[in-house]
């Protein structure tokens, strides 16, 4: 289920699907065997409205975890940024030699983790989380190596800062992996068909009703669609974007 979580256009025609059939089940299966009675329809009422409310809640919730991934996603963009930025000055405190080669390794990481942000090719993926890994341990190497020649507080500043850019790179990632839980997604999928087949089932004329009886899971299935965008870092429509990281390219790169 995660994987057809990544495709939101998936995700809605899915839904739509299930929840359409749900509908047309308590319309047209239900009501064979058990019609609502007169003096029952208020209490039925009730039923289906506190279930329609429960679902609108669930949906909310979700929304909410969704918009709280997106937006850990979008600051940690800005961190690494501000890491890589930083560390890119302070290369100014090692030895000359090796300030030009963590420059020259940062201007690479820098388009690596570009284009982290930008790719949805699976290979290419595999290949910038190589990448990234190597330079990662060519800029340690070097800046580790520097600071052992000359163990100076000042030359430690170095270190520091080579150390949060590794750090806001494991922070990312970690935030791109948390994902809204299938639990959860599960437990929002039963709630939805039982709403729907609570609908169809209490619809009044069956004929009537056929073209309403898609308004409901239009509706839900829509709002599954945007929550699945939103939670999705590479499958969506709304994705972050590395504006931060397009203008730190910017301002070091050579004019």
């Amino acid at each position: 289920m995660q994987n057809i979580l990544n495709y939101p256009g998936i995700v809605f025609i899915f839904f739509f699907i299930v929840l359409w059939l749900s509908a047309r089940l308590g319309a047209s299966v239900l009501r064979k065997f058990r019609k609502i009675d007169e003096e029952v329809r208020d209490d039925f009422s009730v039923i289906q409205a506190a279930t329609l409310t429960l679902l609108a809640l669930i949906i909310g919730f979700t929304f909410s975890m969704a918009v709280g991934r997106y937006d850990q996603r979008k600051n940690y963009e800005e961190e690494e940024a501000n890491a890589i930025g930083t560390e890119y000055v302070r290369a100014d405190l090692l030895p000359a030699a090796d300030a030009a080669t963590v420059r020259g390794l940062l201007k690479k990481y820098l388009d690596e983790r570009v284009l982290f942000y930008t790719t949805r090719d699976a290979e290419e993926l595999a290949r910038v989380n190589a990448e990234t890994s190597r330079l990662q341990n060519a800029m340690w190497s070097t800046v580790k190596n520097a600071v052992a020649a000359q163990p100076t507080p000042v030359a430690a500043l170095a270190v520091a800062g080579m150390n949060d850019v590794l750090n806001s790179q494991g922070y990312t990632q970690a935030a791109w992996w948390n994902r809204i839980p299938v639990a959860a997604w599960t437990l929002m999928t039963l709630i939805a068909v039982c709403a729907n087949v609570l609908v169809g089932y209490g619809a009044r004329g069956l004929k009537a009703g056929a073209g309403l009886l898609l308004i409901v899971p239009l509706i839900v299935s829509l709002s599954f669609m945007l929550v699945a965008d939103i939670d999705s870092p590479r499958g969506g429509v709304i994705r972050v974007k590395p504006l931060n990281l397009h203008a730190l390219a910017d301002s070091i790169r050579p004019q």
